[in-house]
């Protein structure tokens, strides 16, 4: 079997693990009640990823305490909060999980420090080592005394002894790692302290090393201690990160210094380097878009394994099984975490095993449904798996009286309601109006930072293969043919339009599908009309070719309305568009394109731009002719996707769902 070292087993202290595969931690807002236990949600969900093959569970990250730090994270669970409750609700999760054969760590953080969510702040100021500025907001840090360290310390024991209590097999320390309140304490940037917790890197690091000495003294010296560590921040200025390529000098922590403190951190007794890079000042590398290349941090865990003698966990976009088994055979590391994957595909490690690669559904980077709504509402999901963190509310629903179901378009909507419908045992049948199925994951995965949106489009596919939905391509559906069919329900997925509009010259105007798609090839110099998400990827795309790119939008600034609801995409790309030399005319009111020169007016001035053609990015237009015919004709008729509404993938799949689930 040609994945077969990743299933041999791996020691981390005393305990050993079936597989090299962990479960990244997750932020697991959601996942616990208000007493600070597991609910049934957060019991489900992790279970779930041990029952499809992961060796390693590893929560997402529990408070050890929420007084001194008023971090106000709503539902997550707390080990200290209500101590029998949490050994009771955790006990049926640690449970559970082992029945599958895999060990579970918890996660325990010391705070957030100056990086405290803006929506969660409670109404003190935040704290941290020293009276520094805040990540997010234009306040000043309050810095912890003596004592409010030392008893989170002992609130870490008190923690880790509940965690062992309850079944965990270990824990991790959340961490010397993307600038979290005791990495605040570790990094001389923000750590300007005078007495025994700041100046040399051993005092810097003593946070760090007393809560790993409390957790042994109350857990035993065998008790497993891992930590999250970040050998490098990525800081170039306070809230200004480095980009990829980008020459700066670092003002976190370096290399050299990352080294020198993950061989101290290892001395002080943590049984394994959970390695990534990054800060939230440079966030872009500790939650990679999918404008960051896969397996972003094997270096760094290279450098790590050369240094340090306990084992290294690398996560960081390491979802290709071939990258994965490489870094394991070569030395980079000794367990592959993954974490958004496993939101796309509990089964992932399942699948693997079996020798079914392509029926492993692919996470896209998109961070819509994970990153980008925990910031926003406090909750994790995933945007291609509408299951996810949810499993038993969304559990497919028996079919009692198989249908014959007629799905019109097969863009993301309509492969996802057709592959939903035959999995619960109706018989739905795809009409589509090309020659493939995927819709706008075609030209939206064109780029090549979006090769995961065209791997979305083959799993779709596959699927429809292996549940043999029949699929009808280069069909153009009209009411006849629906009222004709002898179906018993209609879905309309008939997809969205590129908005377009006269300039003038417009044999050399074009929709950003066409160029994308290669129906229409772009010039040297290209103006790109529309700075949203689409226009700004396509603007990247044309510049990284090598071609003079200008976007020309009317809002004050690009990303304004429909950008990517994580900030750690939106921030990247933002920073990406000048750093490739495009330029950006904002605040622009388009006028005309003739004669080699696009027309605009700026602040009522006339600015004409030189291109060799304009690419329209301003939008699509639903495409909803044939459900307005047919609404009033077919008794149980469903629009889904871009035809109800434009929006995203995520909706788009997660309406599918929820409507092809309920027929």
């Amino acid at each position: 079997m040609k994945y077969a070292k990743l299933f041999s087993p791996v020691k981390i202290g005393n305990v050993t693990i079936k597989n090299r595969f962990a479960m990244a931690p997750m932020g697991p807002l959601g996942l616990a009640d208000a007493d600070g236990g597991f609910n049934q949600r957060g019991i489900d969900y992790y279970t779930e990823r041990a029952k499809g093959g992961t060796g390693l569970i590893i929560t997402g990250v529990t408070f050890v305490e929420n007084e001194i730090e008023e971090h106000g994270m709503p539902n997550c669970p707390c080990s200290t909060h209500n101590p029998v409750h949490f050994v009771r609700t955790a006990r049926e999760m640690t449970e559970r999980i082992h029945a599958y054969n895999a060990k579970v760590f918890l996660q325990m953080s010391g705070g957030f420090g100056r990086v405290t969510i803006p929506t969660n702040l409670g109404e003190f100021p935040p704290v941290a080592p020293s009276p520094i500025q805040h990540r997010w907001l234009d306040k000043t840090c309050r810095a912890l005394t003596v004592e409010e360290i030392r008893s989170i310390v002992k609130k870490f024991g008190e923690g880790a002894y509940n965690a062992k209590r309850a079944g965990f097999d270990g824990v991790q320390i959340h961490a010397v790692h993307e600038g979290y309140l005791i990495d605040q304490f570790a990094i001389a940037l923000f750590n300007q302290r005078t007495d025994e917790y700041g100046g040399s890197l051993e005092n810097r690091l003593r946070f760090a090393k007393e809560i790993v000495e409390e957790i042994k003294a109350r857990c035993g010296k065998d008790f497993v201690v891992t930590l999250r560590y970040s050998p490098k921040s990525f800081i170039k200025e306070l809230r200004v990160g480095g980009l990829p390529g980008e020459e700066f000098e670092e003002k976190g922590r370096d290399l050299e210094e990352g080294v020198a403190a993950a061989k101290l951190l290892v001395s002080y007794g943590y049984d394994a380097l959970d390695t990534d890079v990054g800060s939230y000042d440079a966030w872009w590398w500790s939650h990679p878009p999918m404008y960051q290349e896969k397996g972003l941090y094997r270096p760094y865990c290279k450098l790590m394994k050369e240094n340090v003698d306990v084992p290294v966990i690398c996560a960081g976009r390491m979802d290709d099984p071939d990258m994965a088994l490489e870094a394991i055979e070569n030395g980079t590391c000794d367990m592959i975490s993954m974490g958004r994957p496993l939101l796309a595909d509990p089964d992932y490690c399942n699948k693997l095993r079996a020798g079914r690669v392509d029926e492993i559904r692919p996470c896209i980077s998109c961070q819509e449904g994970c990153m980008g709504r925990i910031q926003e509402y406090s909750m994790i999901n995933c945007a291609v798996n509408p299951q996810a963190a949810r499993e038993r509310f969304m559990a497919y629903t028996p079919v009692v009286k198989a249908k014959k179901v007629m799905v019109v378009g097969g863009g993301v909507a309509g492969c996802e309601a057709a592959r939903v419908l035959a999995t619960r045992g109706h018989k739905p049948e795809v009409f589509e109006a090309t020659d493939h199925l995927g819709g706008n994951l075609i030209p939206g995965g064109a780029p090549d930072f979006k090769e995961d949106d065209i791997a979305l489009a083959n799993w779709f596919k596959r699927q429809l293969e292996l549940l043999e939905v029949p699929v009808h391509y280069n069909t153009k559906v009209t009411k006849e043919m629906v009222l004709a069919g002898g179906f018993d329900a209609v879905i309309c997925a008939t997809g969205s339009t590129p908005k377009m509009f006269p300039l003038g010259d417009d044999d050399k105007v074009y929709s950003a599908a066409d160029v994308l798609t290669g129906a229409k090839q772009a010039g040297d110099t290209m103006v790109v009309v529309g700075g949203g998400l689409v226009g700004c990827e396509t603007a990247l795309w044309l510049a990284q070719q090598g071609k003079k790119v200008t976007i020309v939008e009317a809002l004050p600034k690009i990303l304004a309305l429909n950008g990517p609801l994580c900030h750690a995409n939106s921030e990247m790309l933002e920073r990406l568009i000048p750093f490739h030399g495009i330029e950006v005319v904002a605040g622009a009111r388009v006028t005309g394109y003739k004669d080699g020169f696009l027309s605009a007016t700026v602040e009522g001035e006339e600015k004409k731009i030189p291109c060799d053609g304009v690419i329209l990015s301003v939008g699509y237009r639903e495409n909803n002719s044939l459900y307005q015919e047919l609404e009033f004709e077919v008794p149980e008729i469903y629009q889904l996707g871009d035809a109800k509404k434009v929006a995203n993938i995520m909706y788009a799949i997660w309406d599918a769902f929820e409507v092809a689930n309920h027929i």
